[in-house]
């Protein structure tokens, strides 16, 4: 059974290009990435080819403003190897 770890946060413009930036610093290094998440570090085996998806949603509510989101999702099968049994 999967586990998920989520979160969801308010931040800057400026930390919310950090942290993708991290994430990608952790992608191009090879080998396992480590994630943050929230304050929780996870070590995830990225494999040599991804699928990528990328999602934008414009919304104009009734109530409220506009607003905009963007989901970009990562996705591949973990090798199974000694560390993942």
């Amino acid at each position: 059974m999967g586990e998920t770890t989520k979160n969801e946060d308010t931040v800057s413009r400026e930390e919310a290009a950090d942290l993708v930036q991290e994430l990608a610093q952790e992608l191009r290094s090879g080998g396992t990435a480590e994630i943050r998440v929230g304050n929780k570090m996870l070590t995830l085996s990225p494999s040599p080819e991804l699928d990528y998806g990328i999602e934008v949603q414009e919304r104009s509510p009734m109530l409220g403003g506009p607003r905009e989101e963007i989901t970009v999702t990562l996705e591949w099968e973990v090798e199974e190897g000694p560390e993942t049994g």
